[in-house]
């Protein structure tokens, strides 16, 4: 069975890192059921609007087996929030779910639409070498979701997986796409529960094929 260990919220802080020199990466654990509306978490704040947030990156999780690697390889433990994601999840295979896969969790219906695209406010708030660069090649970059139905959520909840949509379009998948082996994105083009983040990455591959 798939549950929830951590639901985590953050709030806006300064940083060094970035153009804005503000982020709101820094996710902690909350308690109680936290109500999740279409934009995402209520007290969740959002400091890069044009990169993160919005409708089809509203909830962003990562999976505790997921974290395993990179406790090894970092020889220290990671908590619940680590990598600024809004719920940690146990027993769900986060890598291989697919694009428009949808989730029961707790009261909250979620589509899966997109992947984190690692970036410098990333890897200043992890604080290691050459962070981009090695998130990117190990190639695991947690899920981002819409809400399609608002509710309730909180640590504890089980995740039900309740569609799955018949094609081969993994979260891995959608990362190389987007990162490594853009020659993957043409395939991406005919699928409707693509985030607009990732749809544009699609949009300009195509012109520049067509160029």
């Amino acid at each position: 069975m798939a549950w929830v260990e951590a639901v985590s919220t953050g709030r806006i802080q300064p940083t060094e890192h970035g153009t804005l020199k503000r982020t709101a990466i820094d996710k902690r654990p909350v308690a109680g059921r936290i109500r999740v509306e279409p934009l995402g978490l209520v007290g969740d704040e959002i400091a890069d609007l044009d990169h993160h947030g919005g409708l089809d990156q509203a909830v962003y999780a990562f999976a505790r087996e997921d974290y395993a690697h990179w406790e090894a390889e970092l020889g220290r433990p990671l908590e619940a929030g680590a990598f600024g994601e809004n719920l940690t999840t146990v027993g769900a295979d986060v890598q291989n779910a697919r694009i428009g896969e949808r989730w029961r969790v707790g009261e909250v219906l979620l589509e899966l639409s997109g992947v984190r695209i690692p970036c410098s406010v990333f890897a200043g708030f992890v604080d290691e070498p050459r962070w981009i660069r090695r998130f990117t090649e190990h190639g695991v970059p947690g899920a981002y979701f819409r809400v399609l139905e608002p509710g309730g959520v909180a640590a504890g909840d089980p995740i039900e997986v309740v569609s799955v949509p018949d094609h081969e379009f993994t979260v891995g998948y959608a990362f190389r796409a987007g990162t490594t082996q853009p020659q993957l994105l043409e395939a991406l083009a005919a699928e409707p529960a693509l985030s607009h983040r990732l749809r544009s990455r699609v949009d300009k591959y195509l012109a520049r094929r067509a160029s």
